[in-house]
């Protein structure tokens, strides 16, 4: 199996315990994936605020580290060929950006490539309740190919804790790029004797 090389992005939005599986689940797997890191300011906040961790713990994670404000770095042109683009958690703030085709740092160009490459874009949306303007900018992502991914709790599972949780979501992230989460539990069908 080739090594899959995805870009990871991840902007201010609350959901850092996301990222945070994800990247240890990639690095667990650093035979089968080569993972290339974006953050944003907000990102590196909101690190803080949830976690009590500086950005500096996610780089050590990750195989490459890129400045937000390096439009010039790797990831931002198609001649770079990677297998696509995850941003956990997505603010409505950068889905209202990569929407828009407003690549003014790093983590927007390189999800617009992603797109116009026809790439995966996984947008792991991170607001609740969603205004009409979020649903129209998250409609218009799905028509331009991302792949929209809420961390919607699942049931089917029988969670007995928030990490049970979250590593179920990271699951269905690792899913788009064919990798194989730990611990996710998926449907098999309901049991007929219920």
């Amino acid at each position: 199996m080739d090594k899959k090389r995805i870009i990871v992005g991840i902007s201010g939005a609350s959901g850092m315990p996301l990222a945070w599986e994800l990247l240890r689940q990639l690095r667990a797997r650093r035979d089968q994936a080569e993972t290339h890191l974006i953050y944003t300011e907000g990102a590196a906040r909101t690190l803080l605020q949830e976690t009590g961790q500086t950005p500096q713990v996610l780089e050590k994670m990750a195989d490459y580290v890129y400045d937000n404000q390096n439009i010039g770095a790797a990831p931002a042109s198609g001649s770079f060929r990677t297998d696509g683009m995850i941003v956990v958690p997505c603010s409505m703030k950068t889905a209202a950006g990569i929407a828009s085709g407003y690549s003014d740092n790093l983590l927007l160009r390189a999800a617009d490539v992603t797109l116009k490459e026809r790439r995966r874009l996984v947008l792991v949306a991170r607001e609740c309740p969603l205004s009409t303007i979020h649903l129209r900018n998250l409609y218009e992502l799905s028509r331009y190919g991302a792949v929209i991914l809420p961390p919607v709790l699942s049931f089917y599972n029988h969670p007995d804790s928030l990490d049970c949780c979250i590593r179920h979501i990271t699951g269905k992230i690792l899913d788009m790029f064919g990798l194989e989460g730990e611990g996710y539990r998926r449907w098999e069908g309901m049991d007929e004797n219920l």
